[in-house]
């Protein structure tokens, strides 16, 4: 086992394949949580309002969660089998469409499993082998998952906020993140209020709620990771990102959307301050360098 991570520690090229593979199976498991964890919120919210009502409890009270049941086929209910969900290549093999009934399978599920294992594969060419290298992969994965069940529900579930900051903050405990412990802690507090400042400004200005509870818990998620410097960035970030993937939107695909979750474009922005904040940032100090 020593002599395997000695040959990751000496070899990035094997590392980063290992990575990117490994982010192929992290990936068709993100599919899982991106499509049954909202789910499992509305339920649990349905059966606590039954709860208050006092109401009895809904007849389908059947197991659901993020192993229970086997993944079926919404239509014709064809339980998929292991070999039919190997990431990429069980959706090249059918073609694209259910071997039960021969419905279209979204394209959407492989390429989750495509961005999770490139993602995880730059995480590993940026970071090298270590354990700042698990932390970061743990943290991207969180972000892609928390990214699409937003952009899909306008939710970010605290089942996946709240792990990404305890983790940012142990990250910063053990002393793996480049982040000191007081500037992860502030950095949290900061990424919280910040968020939470502007959502109160905008209702007493508007009258209406400008963003979700759930974006400050983001927010004050990556502050942990990054720390407390870079949160203006993240936000810099956010608003190009949004702004790009807006264009983006109309000009190719003729969508113009009234509510626009900051999530996706939150996640997004944090990733990329994750890996490159230091980088940004000397580039644009360096601008003003004279002589």
């Amino acid at each position: 086992m020593q002599d395997t991570f000695e040959l990751l520690s000496e070899s990035p090229t094997l590392l980063v394949g290992l990575c990117a593979f490994f982010g192929l199976l992290v990936g068709s498991f993100l599919n899982v949580v991106i499509y049954r964890l909202p789910e499992m919120m509305m339920r649990s919210w349905r059966h606590e309002a039954r709860e208050i009502l006092e109401l009895p409890e809904e007849p389908d009270n059947e197991i659901f969660n993020l192993v229970t049941p086997r993944s079926r086929c919404p239509k014709c209910q064809h339980a998929i089998a292991w070999y039919e969900n190997v990431p990429v290549v069980s959706w090249l093999a059918l073609k694209g469409r259910c071997r039960g009934c021969a419905t279209p399978i979204s394209k959407r599920y492989p390429l989750i499993e495509l961005v999770s294992g490139l993602l995880a594969g730059i995480c590993a060419w940026q970071f090298g082998y270590g354990g700042w290298l698990v932390f970061t992969l743990a943290a991207t994965w969180t972000l892609l998952a928390a990214a699409m069940i937003d952009a899909d529900t306008t939710l970010l579930p605290d089942d996946l906020n709240y792990p990404l900051l305890w983790a940012g903050l142990l990250a910063a405990l053990l002393g793996i993140s480049p982040v000191s412990l007081p500037d992860a802690v502030i950095g949290a507090m900061a990424g919280y209020l910040s968020l939470w400042s502007v959502y109160w400004l905008f209702k007493l200005l508007t009258g209406k709620e400008g963003m979700g509870y759930g974006d400050f818990k983001l927010l004050a998620a990556l502050g942990a990771w990054v720390g407390w410097q870079y949160l203006p960035l993240i936000i810099l970030l956010s608003s190009v990102v949004g702004l790009v993937f807006a264009v983006g939107a109309m000009v190719f695909a003729g969508q113009k959307r009234t509510q626009i979750p900051f999530g996706p474009y939150l996640a997004t922005a944090g990733w990329i301050a994750l890996l490159w904040g230091d980088s940004i940032v000397n580039s644009y100090l360096g601008m003003f360098k004279v002589g």
